[in-house]
């Protein structure tokens, strides 16, 4: 009898995509919409129901959702998304359950990404493995002896807004010291800003353009050798060691994938964060492996799916 397929949901602020998956990772169907942002939850859950509908297979039993922002696993329930207005205490999963006669769970965005990433990418075959994923924001996920650690709630896993510093700018979450206000793809643009408006000639600021500065002009303009953008990726690479032996110190993981658009950089960078953890790293500890992620935007979709089949053990 052949495995059934779940279906995953990446619900974005801007593009809510969806799919159809084997737990192999195959994709059988996928398809997305721009997230109906002013229509609030019910025009966006309607959406979801659509897109349901066109993947859905004949043998799909289940709904994986990952949410970008806070949810109670227990209840069902999204308790608030910052990116999308008026998703407060939204009951989707039986919203969602209701319209398509289907189980639906949630899990946190950046957990279904490490999930795929685990299963299918790059943590593929570790038992002790952590994702993270720097782009707008910090997330991650850790899997420690062969089990996603979810904590109370579901809410474990909050790398972004481990205190790192006693100086940055304000974070996201409105406090001061975070991982994320520091090096964060958000972070790295305000880098590239500065260092234009201290050198207009430079290189960063031709490849930048009329554009607002973001961490992809950092890295295209590392690659000509840029002076300005180097030494924004060698700062950059100091934080991210910073925040990955945090993780070490506190998981001991084989290996740690870097998801996001930072993780564009990867290669850049890679030397000195090694270089760096080595410096912070308690004696007798390994330096984890440290590798850019393999599944790209699919992770979230194929972790959700991952998520989704757990509902039938």
């Amino acid at each position: 009898m052949p495995e059934p397929s779940f279906i995953g949901i990446d619900l974005g602020g801007t593009q809510l995509r969806v799919a159809a998956a084997r737990l192999d990772g195959a994709m059988l169907d996928r398809r997305h919409a721009t997230t109906d942002r002013l229509g609030g939850p019910q025009a966006v859950v309607a959406q979801m129901e659509a897109l349901v509908g066109a993947v859905r297979q004949r043998d799909t039993v289940a709904i994986g959702i990952g949410v970008p922002g806070a949810f109670d696993g227990e209840k069902g329930m999204v308790l608030d998304i910052p990116a999308l207005p008026g998703w407060n205490s939204v009951p989707l999963e039986k919203i969602l359950s209701d319209r398509t006669g289907l189980t639906v769970i949630l899990e946190n965005d950046a957990k279904v990404a490490a999930l795929g990433e685990w299963r299918a990418g790059g943590g593929k075959g570790f038992s002790n493995f952590a994702y993270v994923t720097v782009s707008t924001g910090i997330g991650g996920g850790i899997v420690a002896e062969g089990r996603m650690i979810r904590g109370f709630r579901g809410l474990a896993g909050e790398v972004g807004h481990t205190r790192i510093t006693d100086h940055s700018a304000v974070c996201s979450c409105g406090r001061q010291g975070c991982w994320e206000a520091v090096a964060s793809g958000t972070a790295l643009a305000r880098a590239a800003k500065a260092a234009i408006e201290k050198a207009p000639s430079s290189l960063l600021a031709k490849v930048a353009g009329e554009d607002a500065p973001t961490g992809e002009h950092v890295s295209r303009a590392a690659r000509e050798k840029c002076p300005a953008a180097l030494a924004i990726l060698n700062v950059e690479a100091e934080w991210l060691a910073a925040g990955f032996a945090n993780i070490q110190h506190l998981y001991s993981p084989q290996r740690i994938v870097l998801g996001g658009g930072v993780s564009n950089a990867l290669d850049l960078m890679h030397a000195q964060i090694v270089r760096s953890m080595e410096e912070r790293i308690l004696s007798g500890h390994p330096i984890p492996e440290i590798v850019r992620a393999e599944l790209g935007d699919d992770a979230g979709l194929i972790g959700a799916a991952y998520r989704a089949s757990e509902t039938q053990g």
